[in-house]
């Protein structure tokens, strides 16, 4: 009987779990180092036709209408169209006004994690092929 590294291939277990933990690692630094911010309030333009501005505040005026037509009559299409469409509408609203920016780091800092995530990538992937002997 043949012992298979990871994947059933000949890549080795040990490059398997040391890329697998600078790719954790690398990622987990990445993601940690980026802040989330929003400007989502009730006066934040949303959507923009022609010159006229929707704004989140907007958004709400055909949710309301829709909920009090739905409670009117359950089976009324237009009502549950409202109502779906207006809170799909704020959930991009809410989406598009989030801004992603990075940490100040060093450049040392960034290349560590790069080499630890990029580099890990490559270990993880290279222990799941055959290597030629």
């Amino acid at each position: 009987m043949e012992i298979k590294g990871a994947g059933g291939s000949q890549g080795g277990i040990g490059r398997f779990f040391l890329g697998l933990i600078m790719l954790i690692g690398g990622g987990y630094l990445f993601l940690n180092s980026i802040h989330v911010t929003n400007s989502f309030g009730l006066g934040y333009s949303l959507y923009s036709f022609g010159g006229f501005r929707l704004t989140s505040g907007f958004v709400l005026i055909p949710f309301i209408i829709g909920i009090g037509m739905i409670f009117f009559n359950s089976a009324n299409y237009l009502g549950w169209f409202l109502a779906i469409g207006s809170l799909i509408m704020l959930g991009f609203g809410v989406i598009t006004s989030l801004h992603f920016t990075m940490q100040r780091m060093t450049l040392f800092e960034l290349i560590t994690i790069l080499v630890l995530f990029i580099g890990g990538l490559g270990l993880f992937l290279s222990s799941l092929r055959n290597l030629a002997r």
